[in-house]
């Protein structure tokens, strides 16, 4: 009986989705999108995601692992369990959600050009004809740019610091991203010498708003993770999070 009784307990363990006594719930980031996650002078993950993680770990009362995947691999990763979640600024799309569970919003922000905002004003396709723009592989920004501006040439890096690189080397003229995100490169002395240009990029297909996900079926977890979620924020542990490397909220 006793036995029964331990053996129903690791299957409702297992069912919410998170680890049994011993293990830990693996999250992966990407480690390549500062200052949202990156790794620090020392080699360890650090950024905006990597903080929340370990919040919502806390709050969940869970050990967590914490590795760096690169964001092309990433999302199949999730797929061939090799972690439970993701928590690296995922932007939801259709196609994502037949392979991902996500989570609400954790942060909200728009899509941007930057470049030199003197001799680019305006950020609509018609007015970037064979105008080089760069964007990281994988990412939603890159899709859009492929489907929305067929007459510009769009130049693809392994990731978003690679991406700057081609601007700043003039391989590219301009660079698409995350508002947020590239404020802190517009903020470096490299990056000082370029601008936003024109609007902010609003599509349907452009969400603006990054969530957590986890393995497609695993609703049990995602709810966890959103109670959590809702509890960081109350308690003010999200707020200081935010303060630690924004000057405004990005809720």
């Amino acid at each position: 009986m006793i036995a029964r009784l331990v053996l129903i307990a690791l299957f409702f363990a297992g069912s919410l989705g998170l680890a049994t006594a011993g293990d830990q719930l693996r999250i992966a980031t990407e480690g390549a999108y500062p200052p949202f996650n990156f790794k620090d002078t020392s080699g360890h993950l650090a950024g905006f995601d990597v903080d929340i993680a370990k919040a919502l770990c806390q709050q969940m009362k869970t050990e967590c692992s914490l590795v760096a995947v690169p964001w092309t691999e990433i999302i199949q990763g999730l797929a061939d369990d090799k972690y439970d979640l993701i928590v690296a600024s995922m932007a939801f799309t259709d196609e994502r959600a037949q392979k991902m569970e996500f989570s609400e919003p954790y942060y909200r922000s728009h899509s941007v050009l930057i470049g030199d905002s003197e001799k680019f004003q305006d950020s609509a396709p018609a007015a970037l004809t064979g105008v080089r723009i760069a964007a990281a592989t994988g990412t939603i920004q890159a899709e859009y740019l492929q489907k929305a501006y067929g007459t510009s040439k769009v130049v693809l890096a392994k990731d978003q610091p690679a991406a700057q690189h081609l601007l700043l080397d003039n391989q590219a003229d301009l660079l698409i991203g995350d508002a947020i995100e590239l404020l802190t490169f517009l903020q470096t002395p490299e990056g000082a010498r370029y601008g936003y240009v024109g609007d902010p990029i609003s599509t349907d297909f452009l969400q603006s708003s990054a969530h957590i996900t986890a393995k497609k079926g695993n609703v049990a977890l995602i709810q966890k993770v959103n109670d959590a979620l809702k509890q960081i924020k109350l308690s003010g542990v999200y707020d200081r999070i935010n303060d630690a490397y924004f000057p405004f909220s990005i809720y």
